[in-house]
């Protein structure tokens, strides 16, 4: 028997015993549909983790901040002096490695932002210069950055993010209308800013269906008439209202973000405290260098730098990106092994059905395996045709398993929206399709084995 013969003869058992079969293919199905599932969902994971990584900076960036001095070094506690501007200044003119350098200067504790009646403590509000701009990966959507001009002024003047704007101005979704609060005033622990500039929304995939369907919702009640479905005077939602802490966290904190001139954060806001040190001591800062395999070497260089300006008193660490982009790695192949080790089960399940299905084919044509023996069939010619015909409905499982895949990572996007659309790759469909015949073809070893085994004078007299 040829070839394609064998295969047709496979195919006409699939067809004779349709509903058997389908019960057959079941766990072939689901094992690779849930594979390559599992795939698009983690590959999406990785992909939204890598653009959190990148949003901040990436690997080429750094952050210098102040730390308790070490054992040997307790007695110099009088000379620890923190973070301040002359390392900044020392990094740029003695530091090759070295691109960017940007000071940060925080408001802690999330100081009070009020606007229209309308308050809310944000998690970041920070004195930058202008450079943090590009050290951040922000995007000023609406209006500008404040300019150096404005920070040598110190001017009373910040960006925000539009969590913001939502929080103090209003949603966009929620007014019909953009909502954009530049020449605005809104006041940071009762001092009075100018809003000159607005980033744009960073938004996780979960975030963007949650927003197109409140808009959606919205949009339906205006048409109906209906203009505040809710009741009771609008409050603020507390410090961490209005954003999701939960999924990419670092889109909401560049959404929360107020950034002001550092001069101004110092003169204005900071020198006033009552713990405030005497010269102005910054909380970070961040540090881009300029080529991620010299990273030893960059961060050798700023200690050196840094051990001459702090006069040997070690009063700083780094803090790198490398951790993160382990722990995304990690957790990439964590989630990998589980979901492949639970894929492989579905299919192990579905290769027991095939192998059981076979048995019992087998059972049912033991006379026709004798009469095709007895005409010259060899159990090579025996063994190639059952081999084929379980390899066949697992072809069979593993096709449909690849259509219903698509389905059914809808159906889990619909249930479970995840914070970064899932991705289908060819690789992992190949994998799961790959695995699928190999579990039909394992599975068809035992049946086609004893049906070539077969004793030709038996199977005749079987009735």
């Amino acid at each position: 028997m040829s070839l394609w013969s064998a295969i047709l003869v496979g195919l006409k058992e699939i067809w004779a015993h349709k509903f058997r079969s389908l019960l057959t293919m079941l766990g072939i199905i689901l094992g690779v549909s849930s594979l390559i599932a599992m795939s698009a969902l983690v590959q999406g994971m990785e992909n939204g983790a890598k653009e959190a990584l990148i949003a901040v900076g990436g690997l080429q960036k750094l952050r210098v901040e102040p730390q308790p001095l070490p054992i040997e070094q307790r007695h110099l506690r009088d000379f620890a002096r923190g973070v301040t501007l002359d390392d900044v200044h020392a990094l740029r003119a003695s530091a090759p490695e070295v691109v960017k350098v940007s000071p940060e200067m925080r408001l802690e504790p999330q100081p009070t932002l009020a606007a229209n009646g309308k308050f809310y403590r944000t998690w970041m509000t920070a004195g930058v210069w202008p450079v943090q701009l590009e050290m951040m990966e922000h995007t000023v959507e609406h209006g500008r950055m404040f300019s150096e001009v404005d920070n040598e002024l110190a001017r009373n003047v910040c960006v925000i993010g539009t969590n913001i704007r939502d929080e103090l101005f209003g949603r966009p979704e929620e007014t019909g209308e953009a909502v954009i609060p530049i020449g605005q005033q809104l006041t940071i622990n009762g001092y009075p800013f100018t809003i000159v500039g607005m980033f744009q929304h960073y938004e996780s995939e979960a975030d963007r269906k949650a927003r197109l369907l409140r808009e959606q919702e919205l949009a339906a009640q205006r048409a109906a008439g209906v203009t505040n479905s809710a009741s009771g005077p609008k409050r603020s939602r507390g410090w961490n209202g209005g954003g999701r802490r939960g999924g990419n966290f670092a889109f909401w904190i560049k959404n929360n973000t107020v950034y002001v001139p550092l001069n101004t954060m110092w003169l204005k806001l900071k020198s006033g405290q009552t713990n405030a040190p005497a010269v102005p001591t910054l909380t970070n800062m961040e540090v881009k260098i300029r080529d991620v395999s010299r990273l030893n070497e960059a961060l050798t260089q700023i200690r050196n730098v840094l051990m001459v300006t702090h006069r040997g008193v070690e009063d700083f660490t780094f803090r790198t990106q490398e951790d993160w982009a382990e722990s995304i790695n990690v957790f990439i192949r964590n989630a990998r092994m589980s979901g492949g080790i639970i894929a492989g089960i579905s299919l192990l399940v579905g290769g027991i059905g095939i192998m059981n299905i076979m048995l019992a084919s087998i059972s049912e044509r033991i006379r026709e395996i004798g009469i095709r023996k007895a005409v010259g069939a060899d159990g090579a010619d025996v063994f190639i045709q059952i081999l084929i015909e379980s390899t066949v409905i697992a072809i069979v499982g593993g096709g449909t398993g690849l259509l219903t895949s698509f389905g059914l990572i809808k159906i889990i996007g619909l249930i479970t929206p995840t914070d970064n659309a899932p991705v289908i790759t060819f690789g992992s469909m190949a994998l799961a399709f790959g695995a699928s015949v190999g579990i039909g073809i394992l599975a068809g070893l035992f049946p086609a084995f004893k049906a070539a085994r077969m004793n030709v004078i038996q199977a005749l007299r079987y009735d």
